[in-house]
């Protein structure tokens, strides 16, 4: 059999060519900046827990103290106290996470609210409509509440998607 000069250029090729490669990365990046996101959401909506546990601490040790006291506690009695006469409800001003900051709010004679806003530079600031959550406690009845970053106007709706009941 005679060759040609075609005939002897032609060798058989492996592996990938470069438009095959650049369609597989093309296609792996779509996929991850639709995963991503969603990846997020999903890990703010679980840090979330971190605020709800926060929230109930305080409601107990609202209750401890009001089994003792005439009032509520205030916001300046939430942080443990060196004086043995102001214990304060022995809350740290920060969740165990770290991702929300609790503060009490209004104290009226027959009830309180607490917040835990999401601490800035965090995701958890980034949570949208979820990034501050409220217990208001009134009459013996609870409320649950939450705004986004900065907002004052809370949605007491019982459909509130922030919090999972």
């Amino acid at each position: 059999m005679v060759q040609t000069p075609f005939s002897l250029s032609r060798k058989a090729h492996h592996g990938f060519t470069i438009i095959e490669l650049l369609v597989v990365v093309v296609i792996v990046g779509v996929l991850a900046s639709i995963a991503y996101p969603a990846y997020q959401d999903s890990i703010r909506k679980g840090r979330r827990a971190d605020a709800s546990a926060g929230l109930s601490a305080v409601q107990q040790a609202q209750e401890r103290w009001r089994a003792n006291n005439p009032a509520y506690a205030s916001n300046a009695q939430l942080t443990p106290s060196a004086s043995a006469s102001a214990p304060g409800l022995g809350i740290q001003p920060l969740t165990s996470g770290g991702y929300y900051g609790i503060a009490i709010g209004d104290v009226l004679g027959a009830g309180y609210s607490v917040t835990a806003t999401a601490v800035a530079g965090t995701s958890q600031a980034s949570d949208g409509d979820c990034a501050q959550l409220r217990v208001r406690v009134e009459n013996g009845n609870i409320s649950y509440g939450s705004a986004p970053a900065g907002g004052t106007d809370f949605n007491w709706s019982s459909g509130n998607r922030c919090w999972v009941k």
